[in-house]
């Protein structure tokens, strides 16, 4: 019996480290703002697919306090495929995009390719692939 629960332990610990090794291999992709308008709240940037663009959380989401105008997040491990990238001044902190009463936005936003045509941003405008190589990219609010 504890030969059997050996051998099991082993294969999962064999099974888990096949699974970080995989997961290692993505790429890193830093996203540096650096026209912030000032240091009240917090930036919010998530990774999207196709799937979850305009639709809810992304794929991966980070937040970052402001330091003179300036935040740099990294999403880490991402692995090759079609990604775009939104990116929000969360000025008030409260987790969401805050409207004007005519439906415009009252904090500032930007998002890869850094498009900004009047309407919601859209996938094709901001989508960049992913292979084994890092990415960098700037984005503008």
């Amino acid at each position: 019996m504890k030969t059997v629960a050996l051998a099991l332990a082993f294969l999962l610990v064999n099974f888990l480290s096949q699974a970080q090794a995989q997961n290692a291999d993505g790429a890193d992709i830093t996203v540096t703002i650096d026209n912030v308008l000032n240091d009240n709240g917090k930036v919010m940037v998530s990774l999207h697919t196709t799937d979850t663009f305009m639709k809810g959380p992304g794929v991966q989401n980070l937040e970052s306090t402001i330091e003179n105008g300036k935040v740099t997040l990294t999403f880490e491990n991402v692995a090759p495929g079609t990604y775009a990238i939104m990116a929000l001044h969360d000025e008030n902190a409260n987790n969401r995009m805050d409207y004007q009463s005519n439906g415009m936005p009252k904090e500032s936003y930007g998002m890869s390719g850094n498009e900004m045509s009047f309407g919601p941003p859209n996938f094709v405008d901001a989508k960049f692939e992913v292979a084994a190589e890092d990415l960098e990219f700037n984005i503008r609010f």
